[in-house]
Order: C-alpha cells, then structure tokens, then sequence
C-alpha cells in the first residue's frame, strides 16, 4: 500500500462536522488530532465540536425528524440500499481507513465492511415491513389498532473497535424506523463516521436526517443533547460503566435506551470437543480484531483431559502470527488502540503468572522495525491460570488467550456464570444434549455452538446482565427505534 494511496485517501475524508447537511468547522474552532497507532503519527486534523456543535445537530435533528418519519417507507428503503451499494463501490477506501485509524489488518477491515454493509441491506428490507394489527375487543364493542411509529430524534455513540460496522448497526435501523439521528463517533476513530455520512449524502439522505459531531469532551457535548427534551431515544456501544452514567443521564427524560456494554465471554472446551474446531473457533474468538471486540473469548475453559493438547496446538498457531502494520501483506495482529491498552494486558499478564500461571507464548510489548511508536503486544497464550486472576475478571481487550482447566460439567458452567457480564459464550462439544443444556444454562445473551464468530445482521446482538439492554440487528432490532400505539375504535356494528 503506497503512501500516496493513503494520503489522498485521507484527503478526500471530511475535516468538520456535518449538521443539516452541511460540512462546518467546529464553532469554536477547535480541532482534534487522528493517530495511526501502529506509528504513533498524526493522520489528520477534524473539527473538535463543543456544546454549541451539540446542540446544533440536536436542533437539526429535531427539525428534519417529521417530514422523515413521514416519508414512505419505500423511500426510506430505497435511501438505504443505495447506501449499501454506494458501500460495496467503495469498499477498499472503507477498509483502509479503518485500518489507517484503528490498526486492525486489511484483511479484517475488508471483512467489517462486508459486516457493516449488511445493516444497510438487511434495514432496507426491514422498512417495508413494519407491521401492526386490528381485531376486535373480546366484548365485542369495539375494533383495537396497534400500530408503530418512529420515537424521535436518536442520539448515538458508538466505540472505536467496529469504526464502520458500529454507525451501520445503529443508523440504519434509525433510519428505517422514521427516526432522526445525532452521531458521535469516538475520538480514536472518528475518521470512517465521517466517510459514511459523505456516502449517505452522496445517496440522497435528506439535510438533517444524520447529524455527525465529534470531540475531545465527549461528556460536555452529550449530556446537553441526552437531557434536551426532543431527544427520545439513547443507543451506546462501550463500556459498562460509562454505559451506567448514560442511563442515569437518560432517566431524567425517560428516553428508550440501548446498552451495548462490556463482555467476559466463555470459551468452553469439552472432552468430546473435535479439537480441530475448537482451535480454529478460538483463533476467530479471540484473535479477530486483535482481540479487541466486546465478543471476544476472555477466558477459556478447557476440560482438563484434552487442555494440554489444545493449549499446544493454540501456541503452534499463535507463534506463527505475523505481526505489524495491518496495511502490510500477511500481517494477523496490528496495534492495540493505545498505550492504555498494552499497559493493560501487560498488567493482567504479569498478575497471572505472578498467581501461577505458565506462559507459553508472547507476553511482551511488540517492538517493529520502523514502527517505534506503535501500541503494539504480541500475541499470548497462558495456561493454568488461577482462580481470582485478575485476567478472569476482566474484559481483556487485546491477544491474551487464558486457559482455565475444568473437570466437570457442573464446574464449566459454574466458571462460565462466574461474571456479572453476560454477552457471549462459546461451546464446543459434539453432543447434542449438552449443547441443548448450555444452551439453557449458560447466562449470555447470545452463544456460538461448535462457532467462533456469532455477528450477523440477520441475527439479534445483545446481552444479559450488566452487558447491556436490548438489541441490534434483525427482525429485533428496528423495534428498538418504534413505539407502540394501541387505538380503540367503536364497533361497527354498535
């Protein structure tokens, strides 16, 4: 990948927000600065929005919200799906963005662009197919409609990990739905939010109908907007506790909320697991984005029969990862976000082998050639790791694979619970019925059977417990932007 190619691609993203449809520095004048994380260098300067921008967008908003939740759903649709075949046009710069800003391989990217795409394709579909229904009372005096309409205006805040597949996950069921919507990217990543909403102008979005601010005071800007009283609804990607301020924020208007918040997930590994399976899951599970996901496998449970021979044929495969630049061919773990980041999985490394737990793999900071100021850690694998180790507790965000040995199945599913968080598990076991028991048994929203991978924008993404409130993606997902409206009709006949 030439510089040049990146460079003229880092021309054409927008530098300011976009409000009514127009491109504007921020009121203040302020910008903030983008980083590549795998050189530590400055990509591009944008508009840094303050309170003012906020309220701008939110008046915007507010303003475009009922000449769009009248269109015919026809028309919302068709708006959709130019988007997503605008997006497949585009596909490449998409993917190089997101991997300029965020650091995931290209490989990877490309694949969030197919992910992301298929919000667009998928709600577009979905438009035309809001229903209702009438009948009649069971006393026979009356005929009862219920029908859905859009809430309102949507604040949205998505996380840096998913740049592309975040705004289409919850943009195009707004869309779809009748709502209008405010969008505020995060600050490491804002640069592929931007990009979109240039497609979606491109596509024929009515001014006004997505706003876009970003900013390095996040909580300046948004908790005007989520306290405005046209606001009707709040979706957040990130973590569970910031997730906790927001719902406080929003409890004060009573808004409509989705929580997309922190996971702990299981990875478990039974005796008659096809161990062929299990690696290939877990290299998906935990290694995609470089483990930086809300999905990812964060502790993994292996029978203690089968856990040496899965642990040394994940070390095989981790030990041949490449690391580097994701523009780079062949490269499987780019830069970790930040330097947070590291410090963090170097921390709850040494905190495992401190408690007793044997490294097998990995366990440092990544040092490439040319790369000095990259956020870089090497791919791990710990094994043994002990009960009360920090890395069990916590959502690891980064390629740490912790192997927790178990030997009944009533011990798995005791570990696997062991978490206020409930996103996502993973099982691996070719019986039937055991399946069918974790399927009932283990607490997580959702879970992958004999599967590394669970997204899908066919599918319903959410979690339990402290992981969050309602649900992205399919026939679920457009019901978190509609309310229900019951009328009564006297009876024809009366």
């Amino acid at each position: 990948m030439t510089a040049d190619r990146e460079a003229e691609l880092l021309a054409s993203v927008p530098d300011g927000l976009f409000i009514g449809g127009e491109w504007r520095p921020a009121a203040s004048g302020n910008s903030l600065r983008v980083f590549d994380p795998s050189t530590g260098r400055v990509v591009k300067k944008i508009a840094d929005a303050g309170p003012e921008d906020g309220k701008a967008a939110m008046d915007a908003a507010a303003d475009a919200f009922p000449a769009w939740a009248a269109t015919p759903a026809r028309q919302r649709a068709e708006i959709l799906r130019r988007a997503f075949d605008l997006l497949q046009e585009r596909k490449e710069d998409f993917a190089l963005l997101m991997t300029i800003e965020m650091g995931k391989p290209l490989a990877e990217a490309r694949g969030e662009v197919a992910y992301g795409g298929e919000f667009l394709r998928w709600f577009s579909e979905e438009t035309a197919r809001i229903q209702g229904r009438y009948g009649a009372n069971p006393e026979g005096t009356g005929r009862m409609i219920v029908s859905q309409h859009p809430v309102g205006p949507c604040f949205l805040i998505t996380p840096w990990n998913f740049p592309l597949a975040m705004a289409t996950r919850k943009i195009a069921p707004a869309l779809a739905a009748g709502c209008t919507v405010v969008i505020k990217p995060a600050e490491l990543t804002p640069l592929t939010t931007l990009f979109f909403a240039k497609l979606l102008e491109d596509a024929g979005l009515p001014k006004g109908v997505v706003n876009v601010f970003t900013t390095s005071t996040s909580g300046a800007v948004s908790e005007p907007i989520i306290r405005d009283p046209r606001l009707r609804k709040l979706s957040f990607t990130g973590s569970t506790p910031v997730g906790q301020k927001l719902l406080e924020q929003a409890s004060h208007g009573v808004l409509r909320t989705s929580m997309e918040l922190g996971g702990n997930a299981p990875f478990v590994v039974f005796d008659d697991a096809d161990l062929d399976k299990a690696v290939d899951g877990a290299m998906l599970a935990k290694f995609r984005n470089i483990g930086q996901a809300c999905t990812a496998a964060n502790r993994f449970i292996v029978h203690r029969s089968v856990a040496d021979e899965f642990a040394s044929r994940v070390t095989e495969r981790v030990k041949a990862f490449t690391m580097g630049r994701g523009t780079e061919e062949g490269v499987v773990i780019g830069p970790l976000i930040d330097d947070r980041a590291v410090v963090k999985a170097e921390e709850l490394v040494t905190d495992a082998v401190t408690r007793g737990a044997t490294l097998l793999a990995g366990g440092q900071r990544g040092v490439i050639d040319g790369l000095g100021d990259g956020t870089f850690y090497e791919a791990t694998v710990l094994t043994d790791v002990q009960a009360g180790s920090n890395i069990l507790r916590e959502e690891i965000f980064g390629p740490v694979l912790a192997i927790v040995p178990f030997d009944t199945e009533d011990e798995a599913v005791a570990i696997a619970n062991d978490t206020e968080y409930g996103l996502v598990s993973y099982v691996f076991t070719e019986s039937l019925s055991r399946g069918q028991r974790m399927i009932d048994k283990l607490e997580t929203g959702m879970m992958g059977l004999n599967v590394g991978v669970v997204s899908n924008a066919a599918a319903p993404f959410g979690g339990w417990k402290m992981s969050g409130l309602g649900r992205e993606g399919g026939a679920e997902g457009i019901h978190e932007y509609l309310q229900t409206k019951y009328t009564l009709t006297a009876s024809p006949y009366a």
